[in-house]
C-alpha cells in the first residue's frame, strides 16, 4: 500500500439509529449500493486511512428512499449502541472493494497527482477531492494560484495519467485568472 491508499474504502455515513432495535439510517456514498446486501462484514470508524476501523458482522441491508439505507450489524443490540456509532463511516476494506473497469478510478487515487492543462502547464496538485451534488470538485494547491477549486467531470477532465502522476485538466474560461 502507497502512503495515500487508504485501509478502506468509505461506502455510507451513519446519520442516526432508526427505531429501536439497533437499526442505523445510512446516507449512502457509494455508487454500488446493491453491492453492501452480499457484504458479510462491514468496517465502521472515522478515518480510512487508519487501520483501526471496528468490523461488523452484517445481518442486514435495506435500501430506504433515494441514497440511504437501512443497516443493521451484529453486536449493535439497541438504540443506545447505535447511537453511539452516529456521524461515523461504514467501509469496506480496500482489497474487498468492487473491481473497476480501466477507464475508472477510485476518487483517492487522485490525491497527489500532478494537475496540468492541455498545454502542458502546471496548475499544482491535488491535495482533497470534495463531492458535490452536481459534481465532484478537485482542491489543488498551487504555487502560482493559492487553493484551486476544479470542476470534475468528462469536460474538464482530460486524461488521467497513473503512471506518470498527472492528471490533465482543461479549465473551463474563465475559472483561472489570465497569466
Amino acid at each position: 500500500m502507497t502512503s495515500r491508499t487508504p485501509h478502506y474504502l468509505i461506502v455510507g455515513e451513519i446519520l442516526r439509529p432508526h427505531g429501536v432495535r439497533g437499526e442505523l439510517r445510512v446516507r449512502l456514498l457509494t455508487d454500488f449500493p446493491e453491492r453492501l446486501a452480499e457484504l458479510k462484514t462491514l468496517y465502521v470508524g472515522t478515518d480510512p486511512m487508519q487501520p483501526t476501523a471496528t468490523p461488523y458482522p452484517v445481518q442486514a441491508v435495506r435500501l430506504h428512499q433515494e441514497g440511504y439505507a437501512l443497516l443493521l450489524l451484529k453486536g449493535v443490540r439497541d438504540r443506545n449502541q447505535a447511537e453511539l456509532l452516529r456521524e461515523r463511516y461504514v467501509m469496506v476494506r480496500v482489497e474487498d472493494a468492487v473491481p473497476l473497469d480501466e477507464d475508472e478510478y477510485y476518487a483517492y487515487q487522485l490525491i497527489g497527482l500532478t494537475v496540468v492543462t492541455p498545454q502542458g502547464r502546471a496548475l499544482g496538485t491535488v491535495r482533497e477531492i470534495m463531492e458535490t451534488g452536481a459534481n465532484d470538485v478537485l482542491v489543488v494547491d498551487s504555487e502560482v494560484y493559492g487553493e484551486l477549486l476544479l470542476p470534475a467531470h468528462g469536460e474538464t477532465l482530460v486524461d488521467i495519467d497513473f503512471e506518470r502522476g498527472v492528471l490533465t485538466f482543461a479549465p473551463p474560461d474563465g475559472l483561472l485568472p489570465p497569466d
